[in-house]
């Protein structure tokens, strides 16, 4: 089989060209069975346990099945199909399977426990300390000490919830992709700018339709909401958003939902836990569903009065403007745009000219080139999964090798919407060799036209700059075991080196270094510069009040007992009560296509955008002090952060980077909500 399987021959960087669907089942099929014999090693030893034969043999068993299923979830988000999602159904309860084989694997854990009973004794560094500590959790945290049947009842429970998620996540790219609104009359595209008819206009071509085609992925949806004059193509646009999983059809995800968020509070309670919430925190920053609770609650009171004397003022702008009586959700970007403008007279039109892709790129690996001495160069030498897909060889100032990286800019059919960091492969060291990381960002942003190239509007490049915060949190990682690696963090930390990375954005300095008219080279002027800066905080308490209804959402599905919910639209309009600005609006639902929370990991988590807002706050504050090109402060960030993955706690690592805890007002006062020093 290994003869026609490149997955099973050994290789460096994935071989994309030479992957058919059909070799992936077979090639995790075999991972799988090699992994089983490691583990079989490890228990079937008459040594004595110990923290070498034991909780760092099992570190790196199944190394060759992860570097297959990362290879294959990752394409299944970022260039999936038919027969890819289909084998996704397939593969997910084998994999959950035999994880559940090996954490109820009771002579596994009678031997973890062993080792992590003497570990006063035993002469371990931190990395060490905390890999034991993780390993010897992922057995007692996930059922290793539950009866038998209780064991099985676990094993239920979690395919269950890996086949609902991955039917979830298809039902939300299914109905993103099947909605289009097609106009054929150009008086319909008043408002628009040229670059977004121009692209509608190319879809429609390619798709042998006449006039224009405008659909749901965000680089045509949201300029589409915030430009186009024609309420009625707003209203239907934004419902469309709004009801994806919501229309009762063979694409609905409220069963979804429910089974999700009681499958997850049965497993928490079959492992003794009261909520779901109270066990995924337990291995956070936040610890408990109190402490994020009133953590919401801190930023609601200060957010909420500046969101409802903004939601006044808009409101009564736009009936001034427009005569409109009563604001709805489809006018939010586009009231918000004409007020903006009207204000800072500035608009992203304005901008966009001098954001062209390959020079924010540029500019982003500047940036890092000043902060870290990193130099990226372009390869062609490298598989790619796609032929948009663009590859990077990274060095450090000596020419040593820092990671291999991808990136992938521009949505497609087959592309979940978004933006996201993942890996090929993970950095780790074994023996002498350190093994370093191969990094992805995905993106979906403007597609280049035949008039013009890839511009971004300034949304998109400081969406470039967040997950390219991340990538560096993968490039630079410096650490023993893969598990600890990168971005293998607690998940209220995990946003700090992405979130930190787009104030750069907003600084002159780093804007001067990329920002130029993709025609004339002309660099952005400054009075554009100045406008930037000064409506950064514009709506900010808005802003503010809508991601932390996305977190109270998060939270009310996840610290109840949701068996008594049984109406997904109602649990969700109890869950706005606090945080509603807008009229509900009966056919839309949130909860139907929130897929951080039921597909990717944000779960009882997404408050962690916000937690991780005061720690990039407060770090970039010690930046400016510094200066924002610091080598020493960067130096001491790369050190004490980035390059230490989860090897310690992360309060740890922070106080050691800032010499004293986060400080939640330097987000306030970067938002605008209290006075500046």
């Amino acid at each position: 089989m290994s003869q026609q399987n490149p997955l099973l021959e050994p290789f460096e960087t994935a071989p994309f060209s030479q992957l058919r669907t059909e070799h992936f089942k077979p090639a995790i099929e075999e991972a799988i069975k090699s992994a089983r014999l490691q583990i079989e090693e490890i228990t079937s030893s008459e040594a004595e346990p110990a923290f070498k034969n034991t909780i760092e043999a099992l570190e790196f068993s199944g190394s060759q099945l992860d570097r297959v299923t990362s290879i294959f979830f990752n394409l299944n988000s970022a260039e999936t199909n038919d027969e890819i999602q289909k084998l996704a159904q397939e593969i997910s309860p084998v994999l959950s399977d035999f994880r559940n084989d090996i954490i109820l694997n009771e002579e596994l854990f009678r031997k973890v426990k062993v080792v992590y009973d003497q570990k006063e004794n035993l002469d371990l560094n931190v990395e060490q300390q905390t890999l034991l500590d993780k390993k010897y959790k992922m057995f007692s945290r996930n059922g290793a000490n539950l009866t038998e049947d209780k064991k099985q009842q676990l094993r239920e429970i979690d395919k269950k919830l890996s086949s609902l998620s991955l039917n979830f996540g298809e039902n939300v790219l299914a109905e993103t992709n099947r909605f289009e609104l097609h106009l054929t009359d150009e008086k319909e595209l008043e408002g628009l700018p040229n670059g977004l008819r121009s692209a509608a206009r190319s879809l429609a071509k390619s798709k042998n339709k006449e006039g224009w085609i405008f659909n749901l992925h965000y680089p045509s949806y949201l300029p589409f909401m915030k430009y186009a004059t024609n309420r009625e193509l707003r209203k239907k646009m934004a419902i469309a958003f709004g009801a994806k999983g919501f229309h009762n059809d063979e694409l609905d995800n409220q069963k979804n939902v429910l089974q999700i968020a009681k499958l997850r509070h049965e497993k928490a309670n079959l492992l003794g836990y009261k909520t779901y919430a109270d066990f995924i925190l337990e291995e956070r920053m936040a610890e408990t569903p109190d402490k994020v609770d009133s953590f919401l609650q801190e930023l609601l009171e200060k957010a909420k009065p500046a969101a409802e004397r903004e939601f006044k003022e808009l409101e009564n702008f736009a009936k001034d403007l427009d005569g409109i009586d009563r604001l709805e959700k489809w006018d939010a970007a586009f009231y918000s745009e004409k007020l903006k403008q009207k204000l800072f007279d500035l608009d992203d039109e304005q901008l966009k000219p001098y954001f062209e892709l390959e020079n924010v790129i540029s500019g982003v690996f500047t940036v890092s080139e000043k902060l870290y001495g990193l130099k990226f160069e372009e390869v062609f030498d490298v598989d790619k999964y796609h032929e948009e897909v663009k590859t990077y060889r990274v060095t450090d100032g000596d020419n040593h090798e820092i990671s291999l990286f991808y990136a992938d800019f521009f949505p497609r059919e087959g592309k979940r919407g978004g933006a996201w960091m993942t890996s090929y492969k993970p950095q780790q060291k074994k023996g002498d060799k350190d093994d370093r990381p191969h990094i992805s960002i995905v993106c979906n942003f403007t597609k280049p036209t035949e008039e013009e190239p890839s511009l971004l509007t300034f949304n998109e490049v400081t969406t470039l700059f967040h997950e390219f915060g991340h990538a560096l949190h993968g490039m630079l990682a410096n650490t023993t075991y893969p598990s600890l690696s990168g971005a293998n963090v607690f998940w209220d930390f995990v946003e700090l080196p992405s979130q930190v990375l787009e104030n750069w954005c907003y600084e002159k300095e780093a804007l001067q270094l990329f920002a130029k008219h993709y025609k004339t080279g002309e660099p952005i002027p400054e009075e554009l510069i100045e406008k930037i800066k000064e409506s950064a905080t514009f709506h900010e308490g808005m802003a503010t009040l809508r991601q932390l209804s996305f977190g109270m959402l998060d939270m009310s599905w996840h610290r109840i007992d949701p068996s008594e919910i049984d109406n997904v639209k109602e649990h969700e309009n109890k869950a706005f009560e606090a945080t509603k600005l807008y009229p509900d609006v009966t056919e839309n639902c949130m909860s139907t296509s929130f897929s951080h929370i039921f597909q990717g990991g944000y779960a009882a988590g997404y408050y962690s955008y916000k937690w991780a807002e005061v720690l990039d706050a407060d770090t970039f504050e010690f930046f400016k002090e510094k200066g924002i090109f610091d080598r020493e402060t960067a130096n001491k960030f790369r050190d004490s952060i980035l390059s230490q993955g989860g090897t310690e706690h992360p309060l740890t690592l922070y106080k050691r980077f800032r010499g004293k805890e986060p400080e939640p007002e330097a987000l306030l006062r970067r938002a605008g909500l209290i006075e500046k020093k």
